[in-house]
């Protein structure tokens, strides 16, 4: 029974009621099973302050069954940030007594801003600008030539054209795997129509192409283990099916195994490119790591970063993915989950000082911030 006591207790948190309709929650119920985690599964509802009680769903014996259950030691937030936010006040509540494994980065536009703004890693960001109006649209197309126009919170490569100048007054528009040439007027009305539906941001078009001219790009994953550190789950290149300049995995794209992959593409340079993504995705997550500490004080544990390489083999990034999901055909899910689990083990030890050293970045942030204010006003009084 004392054994029982000494157990982690790792609570996930979702938006759904049904966890036989969340994938995951059976994985994570096995693997917290086999690293020794008590685990069960709850919604913000359930919650029970006075009690300190949770109404949440356990897996045994081959299904979910309902019990009444302690706070856990550390909450693994599963999700939708937008779904979950009607329980704001809930889950706040929930954040002062209990570590959480991650926190949302935000939307894709926000991260890009904010990797600019700290410079580091401004190098490798493709020029993003929100479209505010045609006019801005026309400007940009103007210097850049070929434009990719996506919604600012778009997933899984759903509502992205491709736009091309083919003309002095046409334009070559790719949805899909269709090319539809368009004249200034009905391309404004397509871009007014889009616009109304959603905010939408434009980059030049930048292509990764593989010998048999095929478009790919690389997913880099990368979480905290069990020792609260990042490592790399797996690097994969996705490739675009014939005929299609999407790479991902949902619209039809594939993806293959990374080093014969690199081998066919870059022989000798293959091993390389390799370190080099590698190397890549572990900076940048340490990175996107401090910046969430330094800005809001939390920490995050995983992330999924799609990027590309020019003719050059620089490395240019699409997008930051929170929460990135994996391809089956490798089966990494199990990883996923043993990282996943195993960090929440950690961090449901180690919380205190984890918390420590947010607070102390965060007031770093802050004493940096005050000073830089005090200087501009000092050098514009001067």
């Amino acid at each position: 029974m004392k054994g029982s006591l000494a157990m982690t207790i790792i609570g996930m948190l979702h938006h759904r009621l049904d966890p036989t309709t969340v994938l995951k929650s059976y994985a994570y119920a096995a693997v917290a099973k086999a690293e020794g985690a008590q685990f069960f599964y709850f919604t913000p509802k359930s919650v029970d302050f006075e009690k300190r009680t949770i109404r949440a769903k356990v897996y045994e014996n081959g299904q979910w069954q309902e019990k009444t259950m302690p706070f856990p030691d550390v909450i693994y937030n599963a999700g939708s940030p937008e779904k979950l936010s009607v329980s704001k006040e809930i889950i706040e509540r929930l954040k002062e007594e209990i570590p959480f494994t991650t926190y949302s980065i935000g939307n894709k536009w926000n991260v890009m801003k904010r990797l600019k703004e700290a410079k580091e890693f401004e190098q490798y960001l493709i020029p993003s600008e929100i479209v505010k109006n045609a006019d801005v649209f026309h400007n940009f197309i103007h210097y850049y030539k070929r434009v990719v126009f996506k919604p600012i919170d778009g997933r899984k490569g759903k509502g992205i054209y491709f736009i091309t100048k083919a003309g002095p007054k046409n334009f070559e528009v790719r949805k899909d795997s269709t090319n539809t040439i368009y004249s200034k007027p009905q391309l404004d009305a397509l871009l007014k129509e889009q616009l109304a539906s959603g905010t939408f941001i434009m980059q030049p078009y930048i292509q990764s192409i593989t010998k048999a001219g095929q478009v790919y790009d690389f997913r880099l994953h990368v979480q905290k283990n069990g020792e609260g550190k990042w490592v790399v789950t797996t690097v994969y290149p996705r490739i675009a099916p014939n005929g299609s300049i999407i790479p991902n995995i949902n619209n039809g794209g594939f993806t293959n195994y990374l080093d014969p992959f690199l081998e066919q593409e870059f022989k000798e340079e293959a091993y390389n490119i390799r370190r080099m993504l590698e190397h890549f995705s572990l900076a940048l997550a340490h990175h996107l790591d401090d910046i969430q500490m330094e800005k809001f004080g939390e920490v995050i544990d995983e992330i999924g970063i799609d990027v590309g390489l020019d003719q050059q083999q620089k490395i240019w990034m699409y997008e930051v993915n929170w929460r990135p999901g994996c391809p089956p055909a490798f089966y990494l899910e199990l990883d996923v989950v043993i990282n996943s689990i195993r960090y929440a083990m950690y961090l449901a030890k180690n919380h205190k000082p984890v918390k420590k050293k947010m607070v102390q970045q965060k007031k770093q942030s802050n004493g940096r911030q005050k000073r830089y204010c005090s200087t501009k006003k000092q050098s514009s009084g001067g």
